[in-house]
C-alpha cells in the first residue's frame, strides 16, 4: 500500500540545544547611506553573547563586518523567511521594514538613521520612528545604551517583543493606515519648514520682472 503523504509538512523539532539559542535578524535596508553605528553595536554585543544567540546581519550598503552571517541584500522570499525563523528583529527606521516585522509578529527594535552621522539625508527616520514609537507599535532605541537594554530584555524574554501577528487583515490595514498617516503628517511638516526658493530676478522693486 502506497504511504499517505502529509498535506502539510511536520516541522523538524528542534534540538534542545537549539531551543536555548536566540535568533536575532538584523536588517538595515537598501538605503545607499552606510549605517555602521547600528552593524557596529550589534557586533560588539553579540561578542559578548555569541554561546546564547545567532545572528543574521544584513547590512546593505554598510561595510561587511567579518562574519559568516552577514549579507549585503535579502530578497523578498529570503528576508520572510529570515523573520519568520527569528526571535527577535531589530531593524532601521524604513516602514517596509517595520511593517514587515510586525506582520511576522514582532514588535521591532528600531535604530533610526541620523543624518548627522551620514546615514541619511534627512531627520524623517527620527521623526517617523518617534511617533511609532509613541504610538507602541515599536521598541525606539536611539543610543548603544537604549539598544542594549532592548536586547538584553529581549534575551532574557523573547515574548516581551512578540506581538499578534499582522497578518490578520483588519489589524494589518490598521498598522498600514497609521503608517501611511504620520508619514503624510511628517511630509506636509516637512514642506512646511522647506524655505522658498530665491530668484534673482524677484528682487524688490526691480522693474520688468520676468514670470
Amino acid at each position: 500500500m502506497d504511504r499517505v503523504e502529509p498535506a502539510h509538512p511536520v516541522p523538524r523539532p528542534r534540538d534542545p540545544a537549539e531551543v536555548a539559542r536566540i535568533h536575532l535578524l538584523v536588517a538595515v535596508g537598501t538605503d545607499r547611506h552606510p549605517f555602521d553605528r547600528l552593524v557596529d553595536w550589534l557586533c560588539e554585543w553579540h561578542a559578548e553573547v555569541a554561546d546564547r544567540v545567532d545572528l543574521t546581519v544584513q547590512h546593505g550598503h554598510t561595510r561587511a563586518p567579518v562574519r559568516p552571517d552577514a549579507v549585503p541584500f535579502l530578497c523578498h522570499d529570503a528576508l520572510q523567511a529570515a523573520m519568520a525563523g527569528s526571535d527577535l528583529v531589530v531593524c532601521h527606521g524604513g516602514p517596509a521594514t517595520i511593517l514587515e516585522a510586525r506582520r511576522h509578529g514582532h514588535l521591532p527594535i528600531v535604530v533610526p538613521r541620523d543624518p548627522a552621522h551620514g546615514e541619511h539625508v534627512d531627520d524623517h527616520q527620527q521623526l517617523f520612528c518617534r511617533r511609532l514609537g509613541a504610538a507602541g507599535m515599536v521598541a525606539l532605541c536611539e543610543s548603544r545604551e537604549a539598544l542594549r537594554g532592548a536586547l538584553g530584555s529581549g534575551l532574557a524574554d523573547p515574548d516581551r517583543f512578540a506581538i499578534s501577528a499582522d497578518a490578520a487583515a483588519d489589524a494589518q490595514r490598521a498598522a498600514v493606515r497609521r503608517v501611511g498617516q504620520i508619514v503624510e503628517d511628517l511630509v506636509a511638516a516637512s514642506a512646511r519648514r522647506r524655505p522658498r526658493a530665491w530668484w534673482p530676478w524677484r528682487r524688490p522693486g526691480r522693474a520688468g520682472a520676468r514670470r
